[in-house]
């Protein structure tokens, strides 16, 4: 189920009200001294912190002392001194790949509210109003683990339809199918604004139906793709195996499977290309689509698949569509019903027999996420039950969790941090008069969405079966694709959130130009009302300020403020901006991930750019704030660190994590933003106001030489 715009909005997390209150603390060990802040570096690094003698000022609330680790030098490696603690005492959830102190633990807090709410749903506790009844049998269906076992007699009528084809017509027919319950098999359809003309919605279609996480899996030659792709083919024969084929007929499926995949890959933009909105726009209409890719049939595709008619159509990657019809000319149509069916069944995995979802466990762990066991039954449904009915499940969380308080006292955050980009703008010498004042208009223009939407969602017409999961699981996916679609040709809907409010994330769509912060981020560690000022600044003021970075990182300022693609900055000012990313790229090419894989700087450019931006406007956002309200100031003052340190600790605490390597490796090759550790210490070595509040030396290593440091926004 889409969940955003397919190219171009961009969110905080690389996963996603009255704020919950937070949990108090145990009594903690004799927390690290401050280190006395100046306005210039001292002329040595500053030394660990020796623990304070009782009577000293308290710890701020919204910092835990037990999280850091005093022995490290903050100057050094900041990460290791914000978060050493947290790194040595915590160990990752065996049914997890990563965890953190921030969206991990945030995000199982929330499924925890809404695990209650759904129990009580599926018990009839609930208000027994239709959208409570769904969620019960939705949620309810999810966890009959007997009925799930019961299941693959009606899997097999929906794979029989998948393994008969006879002709063209057959195949394009057996797509349509799958696409319009959101299986994206061979390729992808959705809706979406057009990128230069952001008053319409279109039809896009675009590459997809990859079994691996990314292109390079299939083409790089390194042993570790090799060792993913053999255990990759083992896996597809065992899952035909436990459908009831025999290993020999198993085993040519596979090969099969792998070898149109491969294909796929090869003609797929790499993922970095992507990044380029101009690179992913091509209105070749239908009738152009029908010219480029000649063999497949798209009057019998685009006539089952649910699009309203209409010419209108963004083919993001020409080449793909060559390359799906030169694919579909050149085999047999029989022979995409293995491709085609394993698509079905990976999509639907959870709705199946325990052996079957143990399989893919089994290879998920192995290959890409390095978990010990496979996640809980009920977070699982919770998920899913999330996606499939997200407004629905929203309302609940909502009316427990969020209150106006939070939503104003965030929507102030926002527009100070606003304000703060605008006096940024004028510090700018690279920048000229005109493309500031293109700037200025758009980031007026920006809209704030906070907590959850105005309006609802409905779900009338779908239904829910109780003793019928895999159907209702479809059915969910097909109502929610049917919605997506029916969009084309119909005024954009600028109310539309495409996120569910209890996800813990934030997200900047250029093509609305607007900032959503959902509920569930609105939460310690990132917002805490009992924090101080500095506290809540660094944690959800970064954040904020990342989102608005977005709308002029260098995928964001490509469009306009209305939400057009479209060139509004000088050459002189478009020269200076692209050399001031190419110095973030740079230094994040030269930091390593894991173990040998390096840091991918033009795939993380947008995201790094956007952390380098979000932390300084929400730190200057912040100095601003303090000296409008001086007994917040002096509040802040009173406590054991300067309000500079406790923003820049309050940052990197919300981001303390551990992952295991293989997901490190995955996220690495696919994922556009950075490893949490980089995070933090990227961005403050080219920040003054770090080295200034820790009193850094110049040479240390958390400080970049003047000619070497970096700064866009």
């Amino acid at each position: 189920m889409k969940r955003l715009a397919l190219f171009a909005a961009s969110c905080v997390l690389g996963v996603a009200c009255k704020t919950a209150e937070p949990t108090p603390e145990p009594p903690r060990a004799p927390p690290p001294a401050p280190v006395a802040a100046s306005a210039e570096p001292s002329p040595s690094a500053a030394a660990p912190a020796a623990p304070v003698p009782q009577g000293e000022p308290q710890m701020p609330p919204g910092l835990d002392a037990a999280v850091m680790d005093p022995s490290a030098n903050p100057c050094d490696d900041f990460y290791a001194y914000a978060c050493g603690g947290w790194l040595k005492s915590t160990e990752i959830p065996a049914e997890r790949a990563r965890w953190s102190r921030g969206f991990e633990t945030v995000a199982e807090r929330n499924q925890t509210v809404l695990r209650d709410i759904l129990t009580r749903a599926a018990e009839g506790q609930g208000d027994g109003s239709p959208d409570d009844k769904r969620l019960g049998a939705f949620y309810g269906a999810c966890m009959d683990e007997a009925q799930l076992e019961q299941s693959l007699p009606a899997l097999r009528k929906h794979l029989t339809k998948l393994s008969t084809l006879k002709s063209p017509q057959d195949v394009a027919s057996a797509v349509a199918w799958l696409h319009a319950r959101d299986v994206n098999a061979l390729f992808r359809v959705a809706s979406d604004q057009d990128q230069k003309d952001s008053t319409q919605v279109i039809a896009v279609v675009d590459s997809g139906g990859l079994g691996l996480p990314d292109r390079d899996y299939y083409l790089k030659p390194d042993v570790k793709m090799r060792e993913a792709r053999a255990a990759y083919q083992a896996h597809v024969q065992k899952v035909f195996e436990l459908l009831g084929d025999a290993p020999f007929m198993a085993s040519r499926k596979a090969t099969g499977i792998l070898a149109i995949e491969t294909r796929l890959a090869t003609a797929s933009l790499p993922k970095e290309e992507r990044r380029e909105p101009e690179k992913v726009y091509h209105r070749l209409e239908r009738q152009g689509l029908k010219k480029l890719a000649p063999a497949f049939q798209w009057d019998t595709y685009f006539a089952q698949v649910g699009l309203p008619a209409g010419e209108a159509l963004n083919v993001t990657q020409p080449k793909y569509f060559a390359e799906v019809s030169a694919l579909v000319r050149q085999q047999r149509p029989s022979d995409m019903g293995p491709y085609l069916s394993y698509h079905l069944v990976r999509s639907v995995e959870l709705a199946l027999p325990k052996a079957v979802r143990d399989e893919f466990f089994r290879f998920e762990s192995t290959v890409l996420t390095g978990a010990k066991a496979d996640l809980a039954r009920w977070k699982k449904c919770v998920e899913a039950t999330d996606e499939a009915l997200p407004h629905a499940l929203a309302r609940p969380f909502i009316a427990r969790t969020f209150g106006e308080e939070g939503k104003a006292t965030t929507l102030d955050m926002v527009q100070q941090i606003e304000q703060s980009f605008e006096r940024n703008l004028d510090t700018l010498s690279w920048m000229d008069a005109q493309t500031k004042a293109q700037a200025l208009a758009k980031v007026r223009k920006i809209t704030n969405k906070i907590g959850y939407p105005d309006q609802w969602r409905r779900y009338d017409g779908l239904d829910i079966q109780r003793d019928a999961f895999l159907d209702s699981y479809l059915a969910a996916s097909a109502f929610e694709q049917a919605r997506q679609l029916r969009k084309v040709g119909q005024p954009v809907d600028l109310s539309e959130w495409f996120m569910s409010p209890p996800t813990v994330n934030a997200y900047y769509n250029p093509a609305t130009n607007e900032i959503v912060f959902p509920a569930g981020i609105l939460q310690p560690p990132f917002f805490n009302r009992d924090a101080s000022a500095p506290v809540n600044f660094g944690a959800m003021g970064m954040v904020v300020g990342h989102e608005i970075t977005h709308g002029f990182d260098d995928e964001g300022r490509q469009f306009d403020a209305d939400g057009n693609l479209r060139t509004w900055w000088t050459p002189a000012s478009d020269k200076a901006f692209r050399e001031r990313v190419a110095c973030v790229r740079k230094q994040y090419d030269g930091y390593t991930a894991v173990d040998e894989v390096k840091v991918n700087g033009k795939l993380t450019l947008g995201e790094n750019v956007a952390d380098l931006g979000g932390l300084k406007l929400a730190y200057a956002a912040m100095e601003t704030y303090l000296a409008k309200h001086p007994d917040q100031a002096a509040k802040a003052a009173s406590y054991r660190f300067t309000p500079g340190q406790q923003f820049f600790l309050a940052h990197a605490q919300s981001w303390c994590s551990k992952i295991r390597n293989e997901a490190a490796r995955q996220r690495a090759l696919t994922d556009s933003h950075s490893p949490a550790f980089l995070r933090v210490n990227g961005p403050v070595t080219n920040l003054p106001q770090f080295q200034q509040a820790f009193s850094c030396q110049a040479g240390a290593k958390m400080v970049a030489p003047a000619a070497n440091r970096c700064e866009v926004w």
